[in-house]
């Protein structure tokens, strides 16, 4: 094997766990992420619905 290269396996091979660890970690915080906006924006959309029945209840009320 070419020394370089030797040297250079010799220096990434160990430092390999932390960046798969990394690489968990990033797309980890991203899924939790993902899911938090989800759910914010089901949150957001049954209140947007409950505002739009509360509005037509009010018009009917004021219409009689």
């Amino acid at each position: 094997m070419d020394p370089i290269l030797a040297e250079v396996y010799s220096t990434v091979l160990p430092a390999a766990p932390f960046v798969i660890a990394a690489y968990v970690g990033i797309w980890l915080a991203l899924a939790v992420y993902a899911f938090v906006l989800s759910r914010r924006a089901k949150r957001t959309e049954r209140d947007l619905g409950a505002l739009k029945q509360a509005l037509v209840a009010r018009e009917e009320k004021l219409e009689r």
